[in-house]
């Protein structure tokens, strides 16, 4: 993956789970990374980890100008951004619609939606100057398929997969790549979460039905090159054989 060597990306999400993943292949891949996440002390610790080439920067991605000054602060770090990775993302509060508490269900709508928004509106016009670009974002098999107890992350979710597509749609044309991933579940906190609300299918399976987060961070690093171009404006699913094989995950 060699065409990442001197490219800087900026990864949401990055305190764990599937970001960190991320962060930590994309450096060893000779990426730049900024980590970019509420979490300060985490972050903090992984850019520690990964060395000069990461550099951290808190950020509640679902306020704009916290997104913004983060582009920003990348930008003086490292001189350029060359991919996002939209991962940040929260699964609670998971409530049946009747019971749901209205504020945490639109904190979700902030996160998940205004958040990939948030990141595509700060990244865009800096991709758009340099000539291109490539903007990833983590969807979801929530965005497609109604779930009990999930309507902020199923709605929210779905939303933020057509706007991946409206992304394309408009920036294609300005050399700037702009794909979905929907990883299936993964061995992450989210899953622990899952777990304990007890509600829907996908709470009933066992730890070791989940993929580990290294395997949707390969798929990522993947779609970074020209191998993944016949999926621009698309959804990469992680559920399909054919997809993993050409990871390299099978």
């Amino acid at each position: 993956m060699t065409e990442l060597s001197g490219k800087t990306v900026l990864i949401t999400g990055a305190s764990r789970g599937i970001g960190a993943a991320a962060a930590r292949l994309f450096a060893e891949a000779g990426a730049q990374v900024a980590l970019v996440a509420r979490s300060e002390d985490s972050i903090a610790d992984l850019a520690g980890e990964i060395g000069p080439s990461a550099i951290a920067i808190p950020c509640d991605v679902s306020r704009y100008w916290e997104m913004q000054a983060a582009v920003d602060a990348c930008l003086k770090a490292f001189g350029r951004l060359d991919v996002l990775i939209n991962n940040a993302g929260v699964i609670e509060p998971i409530a049946h619609l009747a019971a749901s508490d209205p504020e945490g269900w639109t904190h979700a709508f902030d996160i998940n939606l205004k958040g990939v928004y948030h990141g595509m509106r700060a990244a865009l016009p800096v991709m758009q100057q340099a000539g291109g670009g490539t903007i990833l974002t983590i969807s979801s098999g929530a965005a497609h398929n109604a779930l009990e107890g999930w309507s902020h992350y199923c709605a929210s979710k779905a939303a933020a997969a057509m706007l991946t597509r409206c992304c394309d749609a408009e920036n294609r044309d300005h050399g700037i790549r702009v794909i979905g991933l929907s990883p299936g579940t993964v061995a992450t906190q989210m899953q622990r979460e899952i777990k304990a609300s007890g509600l829907n299918p996908v709470s009933e399976l066992a730890w070791e039905d989940h993929i580990p987060p290294e395997w949707p961070a390969k798929t990522l690093l993947w779609m970074c090159t020209d191998k993944s171009d016949g999926y621009l404006g698309q959804e990469i699913s992680l559920r399909e054989p054919a997809i993993r094989q050409a990871v390299g995950l099978e």
